[in-house]
């Protein structure tokens, strides 16, 4: 499934702090804690608390955020449905990263194990 321009302009010009609260309302409410979220976080985009917390304030866009991030090279194991989109056939770079941290918030708010989501095994 092909993403449109339109969307793909609209995931770009989101900031980061926008979505970050929904974020932690969601893994939060399903029993996960904020600093999990954050070590998945890490994991993606290399962003340790600090950084990440500077992100929020300035309020980048994501486009922004994914510029300054150090992709994880194990990121192109994340698969699946999220958000109608199926990760693997997404061809927009930015979209693509930013349904890669989707995907991690929704395993880590369905209780998927920490090792699992890292893609440790």
């Amino acid at each position: 499934m092909a993403t449109t321009p339109e969307h793909d302009r609209k995931i770009a010009g989101m900031t980061f702090a926008s979505v970050y609260p929904h974020y932690v309302t969601k893994v939060e409410k399903k029993g996960r804690t904020k600093e999990e979220l954050h070590e998945v976080i890490k994991w993606l985009t290399n962003f340790d608390d600090d950084e990440s917390n500077k992100l929020i304030e300035d309020k980048v866009t994501f486009e922004t955020f994914f510029d300054k991030a150090d992709l994880n090279p194990h990121a192109h194991l994340i698969k699946g449905v999220i958000c109608g989109y199926r990760i693997e056939e997404i061809e927009t770079p930015l979209t693509k990263k930013v349904r890669y941290l989707d995907k991690l918030v929704d395993e880590l708010a369905k209780g998927r194990k920490m090792e699992k989501i890292l893609r440790k095994n």
